[in-house]
């Protein structure tokens, strides 16, 4: 499996990005202001691309395909994008605040911790459904990882598109996200308008 070794601060640095987007609470001691060169168009594009992938940990390949997808679906291709990579198993799981980051809960659906109506679902990319219950499985629930994760996480805002008990560890998917509803700092228009050249 494919996997991407850049230090989180410095790619973060490099595409202006707040760490904070991707559940780290660190701080980078350099500002994130831009050299004041002029940015093709395409230098444009090509980094709001980047900056969806590397949010979403997703690889280029995989990406393409979450753009044809959404290209296909009805409605705007940018929201679907968006729509589509916020509703990855790995990324719900983040939201739902059972992983201190996409990172680790990327890991931890790899581990097999994790059901989705019931039946253990160990791939990230796997897209979530509306009215889909997530849940942390029963036997892992009192392992001491979780309970730390849950003590830092638990704190953090779960976006209104999901329902979550803290205590039973599980959260509801109650409709899929509208674009309004990503708090993601990514321009959806211009990765489309690089993908349609």
């Amino acid at each position: 499996m494919a996997v991407s070794k850049v230090p989180v601060l410095k790619r973060c640095r490099s595409l202006g990005l707040e760490p904070s987007y991707l559940g780290y609470d660190k701080k980078s001691k350099r500002n994130l202001t831009r050299s004041n060169k002029k940015v093709s168009e395409y230098g444009l594009q090509l980094r709001e691309k980047q900056k969806a992938k590397f949010i979403y940990g997703v690889l280029e390949k995989p990406f393409r395909n979450y753009y044809e997808k959404a290209d296909r679906m009805k409605g705007l291709t940018g929201p679907n994008l968006m729509t589509m990579l916020e509703s990855r198993l790995d990324n719900v799981v983040f939201r739902l605040g059972f992983a201190r980051t996409r990172k680790e809960a990327r890991q931890i659906v790899d581990h097999k911790f994790i059901t989705v109506n019931g039946k253990v679902v160990n791939i990230p990319s796997y897209l979530v459904k509306a009215g889909d219950v997530i849940e942390v499985k029963e036997s892992k629930k009192s392992i001491q990882r979780m309970k730390d994760i849950v003590e830092v996480a638990g704190g953090r805002l779960v976006p209104e598109w999901l329902d979550v008990d803290a205590e039973k560890l599980q959260g509801t998917v109650k409709e899929l996200p509208s674009r309004e509803q990503i708090d993601v700092p990514v321009n959806e228009m211009l990765i489309v308008e690089l993908y349609s050249k």
